[in-house]
């Protein structure tokens, strides 16, 4: 089995960043793509951004040029750097991942993690 954790959210005024982390652990794995969603209670989950293996990545328009995904394939991590930060940046933020696990490709979500940006 596999899961993913996603650490680094917090409170931060508007204007400051917070970097998320997200480690997949388990055995005998391989990580294909890797996105970011956040949710807002009662919104959609909405993807945020996603990387593939070679590190391609995508945006939502309303995140670009602030944040940035990144990961590091070694460590089976992602993370996402969040700066210029905004209130209606705040939700809860999912790690989201397609996993290659005995030759069947799956995807796995994690808990969330709270980022709340004051005004």
């Amino acid at each position: 089995q596999v899961q993913l954790v996603e650490s680094g959210g917090g409170l931060v005024q508007a204007g400051g960043s917070l970097r998320l982390s997200c480690a997949a652990s388990g055995s005998a794995f391989s990580i294909n793509i890797m996105r970011w969603y956040r949710q807002v209670p009662g919104n959609e989950r909405v993807l945020v951004a996603d990387i593939d293996r070679s590190g391609i990545t995508s945006y939502a328009d309303s995140v670009k040029g602030r944040f940035t995904i990144s990961r590091d394939n070694a460590q089976n991590t992602m993370y996402l750097q969040m700066n210029t930060l905004k209130p209606e940046d705040t939700a809860v933020y999912y790690c989201n991942a397609d996993i290659w696990l005995q030759s069947s490709l799956k995807n796995y979500w994690g808990q969330g993690t709270q980022v709340t940006v004051s005004s």
